[in-house]
């Protein structure tokens, strides 16, 4: 499991980062404070405060580095 920061500060940016993860066959969880949702289902990072960087969780064994390549302009740089 690999955890990144990322930014999901917008209604386009979060239909777009959902879109991309239903690409892969892994479980990626986004975790905020106490609250673990499934990074995959789009309501669940509605209920999230998006206003602040969220952790997100990647469960793959392989293909780690494509995964964080495509997601590269959600990342926090820090």
């Amino acid at each position: 499991m690999q955890t990144v920061q990322i930014s999901l500060n917008s209604i386009d940016k979060v239909k777009s980062f959902v879109n991309t993860l239903a690409k892969f066959d892994c479980d990626f969880d986004l975790v905020s404070g106490r609250y673990v949702i499934d990074a995959k289902s789009i309501m669940g990072i509605f209920s999230l405060d998006l206003s602040k960087p969220i952790d997100l969780n990647i469960h793959a064994t392989e293909d780690i580095d494509s995964i964080l390549s495509i997601l590269k302009p959600y990342i926090v740089e820090q």
